[in-house]
């Protein structure tokens, strides 16, 4: 086979693809390989420029057995850590006095792996979040069984931190089954029509014993038109009271929400209702703020499992924010407070 020939024959693969004969040298290379391997690649021994022990050994292991192989290649594109799923397949009558050549195509596998990394580590952060408050049940249970069981101040006691572990454990799992279901609608669209200044009065209205309790101080500053979106009522509802309720638990001793409406908003390419929820408190660590969405990221642990908190709350709201085609940003200073921004998109002037 000619060198056009085999070129040609590389170039319509619609993978990287690279081609190594008997002399272990690669002789040919599409220009999706080249710029994964490398420039100048073609004519040099396949070694230095695969240089993964198991991808060496696949490559001789097909040009002796002339088997198909599989390998896997780890590489970086700069950004981030990726992988390639290698095949290998022998094509015979081509190369060095035609004595074949391995066919060596790369599919890249990197969203696949960091996918299953996902849920591996979700697996491990549900055990981990449940095994703390279940081990703390079995030792009260257990001292109850014993020494505590004639003792009925601290039989009084152990019963009600063993209510307060199960309530972590029940708002454990409400939030994964929330968390699952607004990822299962996430693509649906809503189509209610929902009033935002009544839902965050309601909000307001529904935390305000909560609020009291802290010596949290509640304002809501919104026209007096009626401004509408498209959205889901519970879900928007669910939103407002994580990022309110959040704001007293974690701010200062103020907490606003603010509802405005502009004709053209830059973050949706149109008419937008903005959603402020603010809070004068500490605020939070800028290392912080790109990972707050994350599941099970916290910018403080110890407090938020303190307070109740089982990591999920920014993780469903970012979901429903998506699920309406809106945007979320948070902005704080540490000392001056944060500034959660909701914006969605309308369809109309109030």
């Amino acid at each position: 086979m000619s060198q056009d020939l085999i070129n040609g024959f590389l170039e319509a693969t619609p993978l990287p693809a690279v081609l190594v004969d008997q002399s272990e040298r690669i002789i040919g290379a599409n220009t999706a390989a080249v710029t994964l391997l490398g420039h100048a690649i073609v004519g040099r021994h396949f070694a230095t420029i695969l240089r993964q022990p198991n991808v060496i050994t696949a490559i001789e292991s097909c040009l002796r057995e002339r088997a198909p192989k599989t390998a896997r290649h780890l590489s970086n594109d700069g950004a981030q850590d990726t992988t390639f799923e290698i095949t290998l397949r022998y094509v015979p009558g081509i190369g060095a006095v035609n004595g074949g050549a391995t066919l060596l195509s790369f599919i890249d596998v990197t969203e696949r792996e960091q996918a299953g990394q996902m849920r591996r580590d979700f697996v491990a952060n549900v055990s981990h979040e449940l095994r703390t408050p279940l081990t703390a049940l079995m030792g009260f249970i257990e001292t109850l069984r014993g020494a505590a069981r004639d003792d009925a101040t601290a039989r009084d006691r152990f019963l009600n931190i063993m209510e307060g572990e199960a309530s972590r454990m029940n708002r454990l799992v409400g939030d994964l089954l929330s968390l699952n279901r607004v990822e299962t609608e996430e693509r649906v669209r809503p189509q209610e029509t929902v009033n935002l200044k009544a839902h965050l009065a309601s909000t307001l209205k529904t935390l305000a014993p909560v609020a009291e309790s802290q010596n949290v101080a509640l304002h809501l500053y919104a026209p007096e038109e009626r401004i509408e979106v498209k959205g889901d009522p519970d879900q928007l509802q669910q939103v407002f009271t994580n990022l309110i309720e959040n704001a007293i638990k974690y701010g200062g001793d103020k907490v606003e929400a603010r509802l405005t409406f502009s004709e053209r908003d830059a973050a949706v390419r149109g008419a937008a209702a903005r959603i402020q929820v603010v809070d004068n408190g500490p605020g939070i660590d800028a290392v912080h703020l790109p990972r707050l969405t994350e599941r099970f990221y916290r910018a403080d642990s110890h407090r938020s499992r303190e307070l109740g908190g089982t990591g999920l709350g920014l993780a469903i709201v970012k979901h429903i924010i998506n699920r309406h085609r809106g945007r979320l940003r948070v902005e704080s200073d540490l000392g001056k407070g944060s500034v959660f921004t909701i914006i969605l998109p309308t369809t109309k002037a109030p």
